[in-house]
């Protein structure tokens, strides 16, 4: 990037100043960073809470947080006046949709046969749109999407994208993955035509991209039951030791397929079921005894017609839980909706029940919610030994909250800031693995006004290839 002799467009200048502003030595290699003073919450018990507390970094990876820690040789990050904490991790967010924001705002997931519904989710976003996409058109849909979301805090994600048409596809989810700069689980699952080669790709992906554990890069396998040979690729992703996870939801019929496999000691504790809406209480027994994991996307259910989400039945059940954003087509990816979301339409049952002179679980506590949505899907997606968590030894992805802002002070309860007061304008600094990627309230490193242009750019040709009308006012 240009800077002298060279009038910058307003964001370019912006992210300028930002870069500008970093502290001399910060990201230099060797030299290590404090974070310093401000309040801690590191989602460890062992590690503790801090009213004006430090987190040391050295490389990528925390090496102490503590109260005042004296690290004279490190770069100073004052933190005095945010919220220093993990940064969220997003289980289940389909990354190649995002030039198609907002497009099904009023949408359901299937046809219910009414004219107000002939648009839906299925027969629109995946059997017409998701058919024209390009290779070109998958790497910056998912480079975009990656990028909104670091500035949102969000610095692990899995992306699940069916839309692995050919080899070419695949890799430039990849390509995009990488480059966004932030931790991601790459979600293989299905595509369509004559040059998909899903679920048999899965070997050579592995292989070529993520056969070391020491990056930011990981892999998951797709298994959706309510496709034909979903067996072959359940067989596969155990075979490459991946997790493997599944859209689980009542609307497409798939419970009795769910039952069986549970009755027959086919799950286990590296499933991922996404959403979990509509299963038996037997299916529920199968994958709590098996260890499995539950991702829900509470706005989208309860907007889409999945089917109320099952929040109190997997706390009843003791699993392991977490937060994901699901679709941009009808619901925004930041994590402070979801996390209000679950707390919200959880309080909303028990508050029901206790009004009513019945019997009640527990409410739940907004410190429960930010645990959600930070060691919960950390958890889920086998990366609680990397992040999740301001543990020494872990990597250092880490966001600072602005809790001097309009919206939040004075600040009264840390936990409660997260969850019932903050937006994505809060989320002030990231770093992901110890790199600084959002600072002073500017994303660093990326030319937005160039991807903004070329994302509405597939926008059009998406547009133009599905044979639909883009209509500013539909609804």
């Amino acid at each position: 990037m240009a800077t002298t002799g060279i009038a910058l467009p307003g964001a370019a200048a912006a992210q300028e100043s930002a870069a500008s502003a970093l502290p001399e030595g910060l990201g230099a290699p060797g030299r290590r960073i404090l974070i310093k003073g401000g309040v801690v919450l590191s989602m460890d018990p062992a590690v503790g809470n801090f009213e004006s507390g430090d987190v040391l970094i050295d490389g990528a990876r925390i090496v102490e947080v503590g109260a005042n820690i004296d690290a004279s040789d490190a770069v100073v990050v004052d933190a005095s006046g945010k919220i220093v904490m993990p940064g969220f991790v997003d289980t289940h967010h389909h990354q190649f949709e995002t030039a198609l924001r907002s497009q099904l705002a009023d949408g359901i997931l299937i046809n219910d046969g009414r004219p107000a519904n002939a648009q839906n989710y299925y027969d629109t976003i995946l059997q017409k749109f998701s058919m024209a996409y390009r290779p070109q058109d998958v790497y910056i849909n998912e480079l975009f999407g990656s990028i909104a979301q670091l500035d949102a805090g969000v610095t692990t994600v899995m992306d699940v994208s069916q839309i692995h048409h050919s080899p070419e596809h695949s890799d430039a989810a990849v390509d995009a993955l990488r480059d966004a700069g932030r931790r991601a689980v790459f979600g293989y699952f299905e595509g369509w035509g004559d040059r998909a080669k899903y679920p048999g790709d899965a070997a050579r992906l592995k292989e070529q991209y993520f056969s070391s554990d020491d990056q930011l890069l990981t892999m998951a396998m797709g298994g959706e039951i309510y496709l034909p040979g979903y067996e072959e690729a359940w067989r596969i992703g155990r075979e490459l030791d991946l997790p493997i996870a599944l859209h689980v939801v009542g609307t497409f019929g798939m419970q009795p397929t769910f039952d069986e496999l549970g009755a027959a000691g086919k799950f286990g504790p590296d499933n991922i079921f996404i959403h979990m809406t509509g299963m038996s209480e037997d299916g529920w027994k199968y994958a709590s005894d098996a260890g499995a994991h539950v991702s829900f996307a509470v706005p989208i259910e309860m907007h889409m017609r999945h089917g109320t989400p099952p929040i109190q039945t997997a706390l009843d059940l003791g699993m392991s839980i977490s937060l994901s954003t699901d679709v941009e087509c009808t619901m925004t990816a930041d994590f402070f909706t979801q996390m209000r979301s679950l707390v919200t339409l959880q309080r909303m049952f028990v508050n029901e029940k206790a009004l009513a002179g019945e019997d009640y679980p527990e409410l739940m506590t907004t410190m429960e919610a930010v645990r959600t949505a930070t060691m919960g899907g950390a958890q889920g997606l086998r990366l609680d030994s990397k992040t999740g968590s301001l543990t020494p030894g872990k990597e250092a992805d880490i966001i600072l909250l602005d809790a001097e802002a309009i919206n939040v002070a004075p600040l009264n309860n840390a936990a409660g800031a997260v969850v019932t007061l903050m937006e994505r304008s809060n989320v002030d600094t990231v770093f992901v693995a110890g790199q600084v990627k959002k600072w002073k309230g500017r994303l660093l490193g990326f030319d937005i006004e160039r991807l903004k242009a070329e994302l509405a750019a597939s926008r059009d040709y998406l547009f133009e290839a599905a044979g639909i009308e883009r209509d500013l006012f539909a609804g």
